[in-house]
């Protein structure tokens, strides 16, 4: 894995201590620490389809020693947590990358935005590699429960430049902390459910009740004068929903039609509805796996990025807004959904006209999968 460079301006820091943690689930998070006095710590999302979202993430760690933090809210504590500066903070607060809300986008999304900084000063963490003591029991929020941080690991100094670009330096140390994630440990339950429908048959296969489980089903938003009013966006960093009543009880609902069926292609209709009142999705993803997801014609309001996990399938791609005009999926309310079209070339070595020909094996929404209705549900073609 590259190494993120980091450069300084107006110190030098030819003695130095740069802590380095990927965090991973499948794809990589990466974070520096640097210095001794001042420790800059840097994330990369290298998560390929799953982002985190508002209101954002929240690191963790153990001093091993009496580090002293500086000027930074709880600064005394053994155990700091940090959470990201807000857009918008004054010029002399701020750092590379930093200052996002904690949002950081999914590495396939868009790299450039899956990066995030801050710094802090710390003291008396010692002055060379043996004095410097190893940082323990990471964790991080994104922004619910899921991840699990292993132990820091040694591993080669990190070499960057210098603030003047004309000397290159290298980090006194650099460790690695790797951090795996799990739906799992994020939630007893799917966060979100999937219905099929197509131009050949009238049956609307729904998402399975109690898709999401039930739990909610007692706090969730049944008046209908609430239901014409835009959703209150409280997020809490408990994730607590406050759900429009279904019958599924799912924050997220995705719905699959087949809409057309052409000679050589066939057309199909994506939407993306939010039932959450207390949250929004910045920068949401979408992926499907199908066969024919290897001949993607056109994608008409979304992005779309094929993902190739191995080099002789290519059956399974990311859906994502585009900027500035639908990469915000709203809370629930007026504004609840996203939708596009998406046109497919036919291919007859891999899509065969039977039963369930036209819907996904596997659909992940925010990089969680999603719970799919059972087969024998599914809409049939008249002569089946």
């Amino acid at each position: 894995m590259s190494q993120k460079r980091i450069s300084f301006e107006g110190k030098d820091y030819s003695h130095q201590c740069q802590l380095l943690f990927p965090l991973a689930k499948l794809d990589f998070f990466a974070v520096v620490l640097s210095s001794i006095l001042p420790h800059a710590v840097t994330m990369n999302n290298f998560q390929m389809y799953r982002h985190i979202m508002s209101p954002g993430w929240t690191l963790g760690w153990n001093w091993p020693k009496k580090e002293f933090k500086g000027n930074v809210p709880h600064c005394c504590k053994k155990d700091p947590v940090l959470v990201d500066l807000l857009p918008g903070v004054p010029y002399n607060q701020q750092f590379s990358n930093c200052c996002k809300g904690g949002v950081l986008a999914s590495w396939g999304e868009d790299p450039s935005e899956s990066v995030s900084s801050f710094q802090l000063s710390v003291g008396l963490a010692g002055t060379s590699n043996k004095t410097v003591k190893l940082l323990k029991n990471f964790s991080l929020l994104g922004p619910g429960p899921g991840y699990t941080c292993g132990p820091s690991k040694i591993v080669q100094s990190t070499v960057f430049l210098t603030a003047d670009h004309r000397r290159k330096t290298r980090a006194l140390m650099t460790w690695n902390v790797t951090c795996t994630y799990s739906q799992f440990l994020s939630s007893k339950y799917p966060s979100c459910c999937v219905s099929f429908s197509t131009f050949y048959n009238d049956t609307i296969t729904p998402c399975p009740s109690c898709a999401c489980g039930c739990h909610h089903k007692h706090n969730c938003m049944t008046d209908s004068e609430k239901l014409k009013r835009k959703g209150i966006n409280t997020p809490k960093k408990d994730n607590e929903p406050l759900l429009q009543c279904t019958h599924h009880m799912c924050p997220i609902r995705v719905h699959w039609h087949v809409k057309i069926n052409y000679k050589d292609y066939w057309r199909v209709e994506i939407a993306i509805t939010n039932f959450n009142y207390r949250l929004n999705h910045t920068q949401w993803t979408l992926v499907a796996q199908h066969p024919n997801l290897n001949n993607v014609t056109q994608v008409f309001c979304f992005n779309h990025k094929p993902l190739v996990p191995y080099q002789s399938i290519n059956d399974t791609g990311m859906f994502y807004g585009m900027k500035f005009y639908n990469d915000l999926l709203m809370q629930a309310g007026p504004s609840e959904n996203v939708q596009s079209e998406v046109l497919m070339q036919k291919d007859k070595n891999t899509l065969m006209l039977k039963p369930g020909w036209g819907f996904p094996r596997r659909v992940y929404s925010n990089g969680d999968e999603c719970k799919l209705p059972p087969p024998d549900s599914y809409p049939i073609l008249p002569n089946c």
